[in-house]
């Protein structure tokens, strides 16, 4: 008996797949067309179809991967790695068939892919790609989608993605024809509870065509947006501005160390950076070559190495050439900068001129949304870095005996020398640690910008002006001047541009030193006062 069945079921099958295959190959053929109209139209036969590439197909479609042989109608599709599938079946094609043309493509046949692909996908078991059909559904508007709609709208159990599958019921209610005014005004409060361009977009339109009651409706939804999206934008140049201020900071707290400690006016401070940016270069080329494993370990991996490399360059500099230039300000400023050309030219013969890449690990890769605000995992990781190392560095300052001889030298430098402290060997320490602080800001930097041997002059101006701004010498300073710095440029890209406005900031720098000579925060004591 149970053979029996079983030659049954292969019967069964013998007989029903090929005209299973041969409905499908006549729905697919109906994308066989230069008519856009019937393009449109296949299109949504192939979503009702249920044939198992029915979703291949379609997203085939929208990259413009779909094809088909005038000859019989027949379709096929490419994948990624450029092979040929038979758009029916799914088998690959081998040879590639000749004398193919690409299913045509435009933007309505694009609203009409993404509708059905929403639609094949609106009941699949992961609730991303639910959310995902529904935003496709939103974007498209197409009547058609609504069974499918109130179907998944009845089964889904997640509160988020049910509220993106009534939003895009809401918005097939306000564009569609023959929908009762009480269900369009209940559609824009849905709508308006987006809050985004998109839906501000939508009850424009709805607003110009609509009845005095649903027009009424859709204008007051439309200031509600506007009053959320300029408080958006506010918190967006808020939150660049603070991840613009916290890359000033780790630039500029090294300069802020060496300047203030010893009044060294370091113009090779940015070739740190620059050699802490190299230095991750070189430590993900390793993983990349020989441990591609541990990529995502490269810059916890580079961190230490950075501060070694940019603090032992830092203190041969030292012992070499600054400690020769002691109370000649000019002297020093001149040497540095020589040292900051002769470190770039050997990076360029080392490496190159052109840029070179720096991935980001998978930690670091992506963005999230708060109340319409977008957050890179990149610029948040850096924020974080740069309050941590801000943190750490205080820490030695007031908690090592390192830092308190060093705090004593920034006030009163005779004095510290009368009391036994060893300045020689204390400046030099503090030139390695700015210097390595540097290299770390370079670290984070090579997320951000580009790593090559102009890295560091890009940010030495504004970290000469994070640290006068703040007060020489005064971390607590160097931490509020670059925060509010970068709030600042922020807020005035939008209105007077990026060079305009980071002169304006110049200005406003200049006319603050002639009231404020110390800067915000001056440091105590009696040679500082003197």
């Amino acid at each position: 008996m149970i053979r029996l069945l079983s030659l049954l079921g292969i019967l069964v099958a013998a007989v029903v797949q090929p005209a299973l295959a041969q409905d499908a190959k006549a729905t697919f053929a109906t994308l066989a067309t230069d008519n856009y109209a019937d393009i449109e139209k296949g299109i949504g036969a192939i979503a009702e179809s249920g044939a198992p590439t029915a979703e291949a197909v379609l997203n085939a479609l929208g990259d413009n991967r779909l094809l088909y042989r005038p000859s019989d109608k027949a379709l096929f599709y490419k994948d990624a790695s450029g092979a040929f599938h038979d758009a029916a079946t799914g088998a690959v094609v081998t040879p590639a068939p000749a004398g193919l043309k690409p299913v045509r493509l435009n933007n309505r046949v694009r609203r009409a892919v993404e509708a059905a692909v929403g639609t094949l996908t609106l009941m699949s078991p992961e609730a991303a790609k639910r959310r995902q059909a529904a935003e496709a559904v939103f974007r498209s508007r197409d009547a058609a989608t609504l069974p499918a709609l109130a179907k998944a709208i009845a089964a889904e159990r997640d509160d988020g993605v049910k509220q993106a599958l009534r939003q895009a019921q809401a918005a097939i209610f306000l564009t569609a024809d023959g929908i009762a005014d009480s269900d369009r005004i209940a559609a824009v409060d849905i709508v308006a509870a987006r809050g985004d361009q998109d839906a501000r977009s939508m009850l424009i339109q709805v607003a110009g065509r609509g009845s005095p009651v649903l027009k009424l409706a859709a204008e007051t939804a439309i200031e509600a947006i506007d009053r959320r999206l300029a408080i958006a934008a506010t918190v967006q140049n808020i939150w660049y501005g603070l991840s613009l201020g916290s890359v000033l900071l780790l630039a500029a707290i090294g300069l802020a160390i060496t300047f203030g400690v010893m009044g060294i006016i370091n113009m090779a401070h940015g070739e740190m950076v620059m050699i802490g940016a190299y230095t991750t270069f070189v430590v993900q080329e390793i993983c990349r070559t020989r441990f591609p494993g541990l990529f995502d370990w490269s810059l916890p991996v580079a961190l230490p190495l950075a501060f070694l490399v940019a603090g032992g360059v830092g203190a041969l500099i030292e012992r070499l050439v600054i400690r020769h230039l002691y109370g000649r300000p000019l002297e020093t400023l001149l040497a540095t900068w020589g040292i900051s050309l002769i470190l770039q030219q050997a990076v360029r013969s080392i490496f190159g001129p052109t840029n070179r890449e720096v991935g980001a690990p998978s930690y670091m890769a992506g963005a999230f949304d708060v109340m319409g605000v977008t957050i890179t995992y990149g610029r948040l990781w850096i924020v974080i870095f740069s309050l941590c190392v801000f943190l750490g560095l205080i820490a030695v300052l007031k908690l090592t005996p390192f830092g308190l001889r060093m705090r004593a030298v920034t006030q009163n430098r005779r004095m510290a020398s009368a009391m036994g402290i060893r300045t020689p060997r204390i400046d030099m320490l503090a030139f390695a640690l700015g210097s390595g602080i540097a290299g770390v800001a370079g670290v984070a930097l090579s997320q951000i910008d580009n790593v090559s041997p102009n890295l560091g002059q890009s940010y030495i101006i504004d970290s000469f002006m994070v640290v006068v701004f703040g007060g020489v010498g005064n971390l607590w300073g160097t931490f509020v001047s670059a925060l509010t710095l970068g709030v600042a440029n922020k807020f005035l890209e939008p209105y007077a541009g990026a060079v305009l406005g980071k002169i304006l900031l110049l200005v406003f720098l200049i006319l603050f030193i002639q009231k404020r000579p110390r800067g915000l925060f001056a440091l105590k004591g009696r040679s500082v006062e003197a």
